[in-house]
């Protein structure tokens, strides 16, 4: 018997070993480490994402698969890798300042981080079902037990457990839904070759195709916070370390949608009516619901959550478009997305203070007076969350209905553009309490570190440049959506 090994090159996979080696070795020296010596970390988790960065833009451009078939080698995936690096990157400068204001020096933290960016990156390159079940389990269980780091805070176990509950819940709908297709395709789960098998097989498994999207779409539909699968969001989102919080927003979105997005765009073009109506639909409730709740929030932490929800329902109108401007604005939006949104929790992260004393919307009456450089950067964030030229937002969101109007979706553009509207209510009145309300809380002086300060930096001026100039970044998308033939 001839046992044939597949030929494959560790090159390809070059940013997942690089991170997952920087974790181990993290792992190992807070092991070995004397108490108190441990503020490497954030530097070795930095030069590891640099690294990892590097080898992902040195694999742009390459096309193809790799390990038999398993790992895509598209710029989708690499472009996906760069917004989740970012992402990370991001997170790690914002955490230092935020875990020694509750006095954490946890080495498995920045390990962690780490792990969960490899399962992301997993996620957007799987060419194969069980493959991006693998790295949807590596980047949750990661989070799991960073949503509960605090262990001596009830709201970080709430957070947890709860996202452990329904998450494992929503991957069992994924796998349940893998399971049906495997057997209506007669034992196949490469995605790139998913649609064809679907339509040999289409006369006499059609039931049993749709039932296992029907499952795919819940199980995702979790993943992305989109309405009804929502009802975590606000309470995980409320309880997590700020930081984790930002890092979930902005990096298991990303993940998520990257997945989502290419089995609907290589997978089901025979099943097209069907999930865009009901996309059509999640799509309106999720940024409805999200926006109105919103008004209502008090808690800085749970207004953004549900401004997430909003958002991830802007995505879905890209995803129910199904053309190239819809796929080019779905990465477009979640780069500006990753931006605007850590930015933000990174104001919310020096407002709050040790342990997150001051997390009450109207804490933020008179910042601009009290410290006005930090205001300015919220409004920025704000503005663009909102939609408001010449940001991010506004671009992202303009591309996105745009492509449902290309697509003929005239009313959910129309809708859309009505809810954006509403957010700009919750958002700008941040802004209105910071500049236009005597201040209710005494925040005293803020310690700027070095690592927030640059993270502030890099979002603003980050999130107002990839509004000003957003050409380079949407050729960028547009190289990476031409793997889909049937856009």
């Amino acid at each position: 018997m001839t046992i044939a090994i597949p030929t494959f090159n560790l090159s390809s996979i070059g940013p997942w070993l690089t991170l997952t080696v920087a974790a181990i070795l993290i792992l190992l020296l807070d092991a070995l480490s004397p108490k108190g010596r441990k503020a490497y970390f954030p530097q070795l988790s930095l030069i590891a994402l640099a690294v990892a960065a590097l080898q992902t833009w040195w694999l742009w451009g390459q096309s193809g698969t790799d390990f038999a078939r398993m790992v895509f080698l598209d710029n989708f995936a690499f472009y996906f890798y760069l917004i989740v690096i970012l992402g990370t990157t991001l997170t790690v400068l914002i955490s230092r300042h935020y875990l020694e204001e509750w006095g954490k020096n946890l080495g498995e933290y920045y390990a962690l981080l780490l792990f969960a960016t490899v399962g992301m990156m997993l996620m957007a390159a799987s060419n194969h079902l069980i493959m991006l079940f693998l790295g949807l389990e590596i980047m949750s269980i990661a989070i799991y037990v960073l949503a509960g780091l605090f262990r001596e805070d009830a709201r970080s176990n709430e957070a947890a457990l709860k996202y452990l509950v329904l998450g494992a819940f929503s991957s069992a709908f994924l796998l349940f839904g893998m399971a049906f297709l495997y057997g209506a395709t007669g034992g196949n789960l490469f995605i790139g070759e998913l649609a064809g098998k679907i339509k040999e097989a289409l006369p006499l498994t059609k039931p049993l195709t749709l039932l296992g999207l029907a499952l795919l779409l819940v199980g995702f539909g979790f993943k992305v916070a989109s309405v009804p699968f929502h009802m975590w969001t606000p309470d995980v989102y409320e309880g997590a370390p700020t930081s984790i919080t930002a890092f979930m927003s902005v990096g298991v979105k990303a993940a998520a949608f990257a997945a989502f997005a290419r089995i609907m765009f290589a997978a089901f073009p025979a099943f097209v009516l069907e999930w865009h109506m009901l996309l059509w639909v999640l799509a309106v409730a999720t940024m409805t619901i999200g926006n109105v709740v919103a008004i209502a929030q008090t808690n800085i932490k749970r207004m953004l959550a549900y401004s997430s929800i909003a958002h991830a329902g802007y995505l879905l109108v890209a995803l129910v478009a199904a053309n190239q401007l819809g796929a080019v604005s779905i990465i477009y939006y979640l780069l500006a997305y990753t931006l605007m949104n850590v930015g933000a929790f990174g104001v919310v992260i020096l407002v709050g203070r040790k342990k997150d004393s001051y997390l009450n919307i109207y804490d933020y009456a008179g910042l601009g007076f009290q410290h006005p450089v930090l205001a300015a950067a919220m409004s920025v964030f704000m503005f663009a969350l909102a939609g408001i030229p010449p940001t991010a937002g506004f671009v992202g969101k303009f591309y996105i209905f745009s492509a449902a109007v290309q697509a003929g979706y005239i009313w959910l553009a129309i809708i859309g553009v009505m809810n954006s509207l509403v957010s700009v209510f919750y958002y700008l009145r941040i802004t209105v309490l910071m500049y236009m309300r005597p201040a209710e809380a005494d925040l005293g002086p803020i310690a700027f570190t070095p690592g927030l300060v640059a993270a502030l930096i890099i979002t603003c001026a980050g999130t107002i440049l990839v509004g000003v100039f957003p050409g380079w970044f949407y050729d960028l998308a547009v190289a990476s959506v031409k793997i889909f033939p049937a856009l």
